[in-house]
């Protein structure tokens, strides 16, 4: 069994993270560490577990587990290292952004892998610390790469895309609050959203004769959770020849589903599936690309990560079914 600690319990990640790991077959959840509900059922937080795990909430962390999972939000997971140690074989998996870049991968002699699956398994398999992907970065590269990897990318590449409010973190704003995003629709951080960087740096890790730009608009949804990502591009091949070389890429790649079909959000909902669409209309190509971005854009993607550091199949404890209606 693997021992697991989570830090950063209360978040959404971490209830999602726990959700998963309740039934993974491989997994012992050994702590859930959070300062403001520590001694506290898990359920107080994550009200989905209760009747379903006996756990409290802990303010102590176990510094021999095997793997512990960084559920601390953006910017946050270096100054909690930098205060706590782990043993040398206790593998570290970051949901934040702290490490994803190649500039901020060294950290106090610890070299962290980027955890996108479907573009570094090799190194993730070997590798002792994780920096796993954005929710928006996981659906758009995931749509982008089969391109990348036949230098078919030759000019800009324009996106909008639509999150849930989950995506926001578990803490109230405004932009979050049911009276102000039911029924509304917004934009923020356009052209300059921090996922920009990672989904340069793996386009570039394919084709690093790119150079044009990644024209991006997040959107906020009235909708709890999803992702759903257009993007457009142009490109000369036919769409046959274009799903033959996306379905090549993905041929090894048990979450991600290419089709030609019309797709809706509830078909990836509460999974670790991503299903990308491919439309073409004279030499331009619509990508479609769906995604839960709490589960294959964050929780269910780092267990995707620590079941290939550990050897396992990496669809252990997450063969999640959505719901259609």
């Amino acid at each position: 069994m693997i021992n697991i600690g989570i830090i950063g319990g209360s978040g959404y990640t971490a209830g999602e993270l726990i959700r998963i790991l309740m039934f993974h077959p491989n997994a012992k959840l050994d702590f859930v560490y959070s300062t403001t509900n520590a001694g506290k059922p898990l359920s107080v937080a994550h009200h989905d577990l209760m009747g379903d795990i006996e756990m409290n909430f802990t303010d102590t962390v176990n510094p021999n587990v095997n793997v512990v999972f960084l559920c601390l939000g953006h910017g946050k997971s270096i100054s909690f290292l930098k205060e706590n140690q782990f043993a040398s074989h206790t593998k570290i998996i970051d949901l934040g952004n702290d490490f994803r870049l190649t500039k901020d991968k060294e950290f106090e002699g610890k070299s962290f892998v980027y955890g996108l699956p479907e573009l570094n398994k090799t190194n993730i398999k070997n590798a002792n610390y994780i920096a796993n992907p954005g929710c928006f970065a996981t659906a758009i590269q995931l749509a982008l790469l089969p391109l990348a990897s036949h230098n078919l990318l030759t000019t800009d590449v324009h996106i909008n895309a639509t999150t849930g409010s989950t995506g926001a973190g578990v803490s109230p704003s405004e932009t979050t609050h049911f009276s102000w995003r039911s029924n509304n629709m917004s934009h923020y951080k356009a052209f300059d959203h921090q996922h920009l960087g990672e989904i340069n740096q793996s386009v570039n890790q394919l084709q690093n004769s790119y150079n044009d730009e990644i024209i991006f608009v997040p959107n906020r949804g009235d909708f709890a959770r999803g992702i759903f990502a257009t993007l457009y591009t142009t490109v000369e091949e036919s769409v046959e020849d274009l799903v033959a070389k996306y379905e090549a890429y993905y041929k090894d790649q048990p979450f991600v589903t290419v089709t030609t079909t019309n797709i809706n959000m509830k078909q990836v909902v509460q999974t670790n599936k991503c299903i990308i669409s491919l439309i073409k209309k004279g030499n331009r190509v619509l990508i479609t690309s769906i995604i839960d971005n709490l589960v294959k854009g964050a929780s269910g993607q780092a267990v995707q990560n620590m079941n290939l550091m550990f050897g396992l199949e990496e669809t252990t404890g997450l063969h999640l079914k959505p719901s259609g209606f």
